[in-house]
């Protein structure tokens, strides 16, 4: 890569950037047409497969805020907020190795992410509240998932075809989505209808990526032949696993507390704390064009 410093040009391989005695520090990258977002941690640039890739390593915490902040739906109740934050810690510290050259992207394959949120904000407090607390499960950290809508009840691993890991995870009825339900008709052609068919959630990524992330909202639909095409006839929105966002909202307007929600929807796990080390930073992508 060439790179531009102090009006000279240096050829270099890769770029380390930090504050002094390699401290995190606040910058922001810019992406020309693509992004430009603040961060707070600190910034490697390598080439990977001839592409330049940012890679951000930031404080767990901070992390959890960003992914409060990026995933939750303005005016969400606070113990909701909580609930949240501890299930995205849980997955941070137990699902770290989700891509080769990082632990983590900042899409929702891994978590949504985006610029931390102002210090005192909703999200910011939620992550402070519950700090090094996470999810286990035998005494080990949950690798923790969430869904926007389950549809009336959660799905397992199993029954959209990816691994579970060492939780095996419950399906439990949401009251809040089984009365009110999102629902939502897609029509498409037999030969997805025929990969859909399964409910696995690798065919639904496959769809999604060919037609977009709407094309099909959740794994929970009934087919309905109609000529030369398949009505898909579902309820819920994304895999529908783990925290129900929207069943966990519900949960709180009605005076549940964030460890009354994870039970519910984390049956047969208990609170822990991060100890006696840290986890592994969480590392954040966007590829640069060469």
């Amino acid at each position: 890569m060439l790179l531009s410093l102090a009006g000279k040009e240096i050829r270099t391989s890769k770029l380390h950037a930090a504050g002094r005695n390699q401290d995190e520090v606040n910058f922001v990258l810019d992406v020309p047409g693509k992004l430009e977002r603040r961060y707070r941690g600190t910034l490697d640039v390598k080439i990977v497969a001839g592409v330049l890739g940012p890679v951000i390593t930031m404080d767990l915490e901070t992390a959890v805020a960003s992914v409060v902040q990026a995933e939750s739906l303005p005016g969400t109740p606070f113990e909701a907020l909580k609930a949240q934050a501890v299930v995205s810690r849980s997955y941070f510290v137990a699902g770290a190795g989700r891509h080769a050259e990082f632990d983590f992207c900042d899409l929702t394959h891994c978590q949504f992410l985006r610029e931390a949120p102002r210090a005192g904000s909703p999200a910011a407090r939620a992550a402070e509240a519950t700090r090094d607390l996470v999810i286990t499960f035998g005494g080990k950290p949950v690798a923790a998932m969430f869904t926007p809508s389950c549809g009336g009840h959660t799905l397992t691993p199993a029954d959209i075809g990816i691994s579970s890991g060492a939780y095996p995870y419950f399906s439990v009825v949401c009251d809040f989505c089984y009365k009110n339900p999102v629902r939502w008709s897609r029509h498409v052609t037999p030969e997805d209808a025929a990969l859909l068919s399964g409910h696995h959630e690798a065919a639904r990524l496959a769809v999604g990526r060919r037609l977009g992330w709407s094309a099909v909202p959740s794994n929970n639909f009934k087919e309905q032949n109609s000529g030369t095409e398949v009505i898909l006839q579902g309820v819920g929105q994304g895999h529908g696993v783990g925290l129900c966002q929207r069943g966990a909202r519900a949960m709180a307007e009605e005076g549940a507390g964030f460890h009354e929600i994870i039970d519910h929807y984390f049956p047969n796990t208990s609170l822990g704390q991060v100890v006696p080390h840290r986890p592994p930073e969480t590392r954040v992508e966007r590829q640069l064009d060469p």
